[in-house]
């Protein structure tokens, strides 16, 4: 750890951003699962899978926010979420 400390606000301001993106990436699929707790895993599922694509295709970092030195990626975390969203709708559909 960079010994940055936290406060209460820079968390919940956080998990707010994760929860949009995970939200966003859930409408583009058009599947929407869950609430609150569930968007807000899927923006932090999809910040990891989103970058890890990115890292994959030679991408760079586009539209970060900076929070206590923490670097979240909007928009591939709602890319990475979509792309997570649309493989478990797929898995869960063909086990019906």
């Amino acid at each position: 750890m960079d010994g940055t400390t936290w406060t209460l606000a820079g968390f919940v301001l956080l998990l707010v951003v994760a929860g949009v993106c995970g939200s966003v990436g859930q409408a583009i699929t058009g599947v929407s699962r869950g609430g609150c707790l569930v968007s807000i895993a899927l923006g932090f599922i999809g910040a990891l899978v989103g970058m890890w694509l990115a890292r994959m295709l030679g991408l760079p970092e586009l539209l970060t926010i900076s929070i206590h030195g923490t670097r979240f990626p909007i928009l591939w975390s709602i890319i990475g979420s979509a792309v997570f969203v649309a493989v478990i709708s797929f898995i869960a559909r063909s086990r019906r």
